[in-house]
């Protein structure tokens, strides 16, 4: 008579968790917690009573402990067990969005919000889709084009911000006492916010060393800025080439002036501020 051996786990294989695979929790690397869905990079890695942790900080700097259970995070989207790191040489840092954020690879596009941003001018949205793109996406965020400010009244009569639907509205020139800014006073409300940069043109919000020149020349009064530029820095007489060339210099927000900078990061914090906060806050 032959004995069988038997293990002493009797768990069926179909009932069996698929092993995942161990990864480092490395500073820097990004992971999303599965139960909250918190995304963040790796800070630190403790020791405790109840067990080891993780700390996350998410895009916007805030950190949250989180306990390193088997199959607690994804990692580009696939289930990862985190261990402590192995020693190996750290990365310098998280990755950054062009805008500064911590980046999140792998992550989806949020569903679209009620909320929208316009952005006054075709330049002006492409150099806010460069900059600030992999922010808008993750937040749901979609930016429409505002062809000119006389368009807003109608614009923002038609949307109805409401606490669920803010809107926000980046544009041109606005200086005090210009007929924007009558307009954008005219609009601006509990739910609805109207910001503007301080240049003629967004041309000039490209700082001039990431371009290549050693400022922005001076157009006299009367003619077209743009074709002004063109002429005075030696630039063939096309503007939308010239904007191509200015375009392909802006790497991240470093190439851009903080006047600019300031208030697209408004715009998104109002935008996407909870429905019972007031006013935007600091990203």
């Amino acid at each position: 008579m032959h004995s069988r051996q038997y293990s002493p786990d009797l768990t069926p294989p179909w009932k069996k968790p698929t092993p995942v695979p161990e990864v480092p929790a490395d500073p820097g690397l990004v992971v999303e917690e599965v139960v909250t869905g918190y995304c963040g990079a790796v800070l630190r890695c403790e020791k405790t009573a109840e067990g080891p942790t993780v700390t996350l900080e998410d895009r916007f700097g805030k950190a949250r402990v989180f306990p390193m259970v088997p199959r607690g995070f994804l990692l580009e989207g696939r289930p990862v067990t985190l261990v402590r790191p192995s020693g190996r040489p750290a990365p310098s840092g998280p990755a950054r969005t062009a805008s500064g954020s911590l980046a999140v690879p792998g992550a989806r596009a949020r569903v679209a919000r009620a909320g929208r941003i316009y952005v006054e001018g075709r330049h002006d949205a492409e150099l806010v889709e460069r900059v600030w793109g992999d922010d808008l996406r993750i937040e749901g965020v979609v930016v429409e084009y505002l062809e000119g400010v006389d368009d807003l009244p109608a614009i923002v009569e038609a949307f109805a911000p409401g606490p669920d639907a803010r809107l926000g509205v980046l544009v041109d020139h606005l200086v005090p006492g210009s007929k924007e800014s009558r307009i954008a006073a005219a609009v601006t409300g509990a739910h609805a916010l109207v910001v503007g940069h301080p240049y003629v043109d967004v041309w000039q919000a490209v700082k001039p060393s990431s371009v290549g020149i050693p400022a922005w020349p001076q157009v006299p009064r009367g003619q077209d800025w743009k074709t002004g530029v063109c002429r005075a820095l030696g630039w063939p007489e096309n503007t939308g080439a010239a904007w191509q060339r200015i375009l392909s210099r802006v790497r991240s927000y470093k190439d851009l002036e903080p006047a600019l900078l300031g208030r697209v990061e408004e715009l998104i914090d109002f935008v996407t501020a909870p429905e019972d906060a007031e006013g935007a806050g600091g990203r």
